[in-house]
Formats: C-alpha cells, structure tokens, sequence
C-alpha cells in the first residue's frame, strides 16, 4: 500500500466539534458499546478554550485537505508532558498515521521543553505506545467510568 500524503498543522478552534466527533468515530472502532460511548462522550469532547489554551497543543493531520487525525498534549511541567488524546478516523486506522502522529507530538513535546510525555491510553492502544517508545507505567481510573483502570505510559524523549 502506498504511503499517504498528509499535512500536519495546528487545530483551529473552530474545529473543538470535529475533534470530538472524530474521537468518538474512532473510539467507537474498537467494538466499545453505544452505553461505553455514551459515558465517555464528555471526556472526548473538546471545547474552543482547550484548543486555545496556553496549556495545550492541538495538532490536526489532513489527507487531501479534510482532517483525518489529531493529538493534544498538556503541558503538567517544564519538563513534563501529558499526550491528552490521539485519535484517528477508523478508515485511516493501521495505515501509519497513528505512528506519524506520535512522532510529530514526541518532537513537539521536545520543542516544547519537555523530556517525558506520559500518556493514560486506551487497552487496544497498548502495543501502539509500546512500538512508539513507550514504558507500561501502571495504571489510571478512568475520568467516565468509575473502576476501569488503563493503562499508562511513559516515553523519554531526547534532549536537545
């Protein structure tokens, strides 16, 4: 398979309701049940004020102009990054630009200082961050659903 043309820029914040519909499309690959979707819908829905944050990063990947990916990091400390959401529409899903995603939030966390992004992902993401450089930390309850623990990770990046 040929590889993709995309573009990568920074999130509009116009954009907070494609966002969050496109988290939830691709959540909802991973065979999760519209009562799972309906308790995590406030947790993958972005609001202007986050893409506008100083404390955040939106980044959006477009294929022939229409977004079909994103990452937003949260900065927690000088040194210190959260990979707050990355999600990819599921059409796209298993054709790399996952992996273009966390690479280019790994070099835009380095840019931003930081020397450790952590990241709270999903169970099915598990090999994902595992592949991108990512060490199984331990685990944290989710924000929607009192009781289900996944998984955390840490990825050192290089100093600058």
């Amino acid at each position: 398979m040929a590889e993709l043309a995309y573009t990568v820029r920074p999130a509009r914040p116009d954009e907070a309701r494609l966002l969050s519909d496109l988290a939830l499309r691709s959540k909802a690959h991973w065979g999760y049940s519209a009562e799972f979707l309906a308790a995590v819908r406030n947790e993958l829905s972005y609001r202007v004020e986050q893409i506008e944050s100083a404390d955040m990063s939106f980044t959006v990947l477009e294929v022939d102009g229409a977004p079909v990916g994103f990452y937003a990091l949260k900065l927690l400390t000088a040194t210190e990054v959260e990979l707050d959401s990355l999600f990819v529409e599921p059409h796209f899903i298993g054709r790399g630009l996952g992996r273009k995603l966390i690479e280019h939030a790994k070099l835009a966390a380095t840019g931003l200082g930081a020397r450790r992004m952590i990241i709270q992902g999903d169970p099915n993401a598990t090999a994902f961050y595992v592949a991108a450089g990512g060490v199984l930390t331990g685990t944290r309850e989710s924000g929607s659903i009192p009781g289900r623990l996944l998984p955390t990770f840490a990825i050192e990046l290089a100093s600058e």
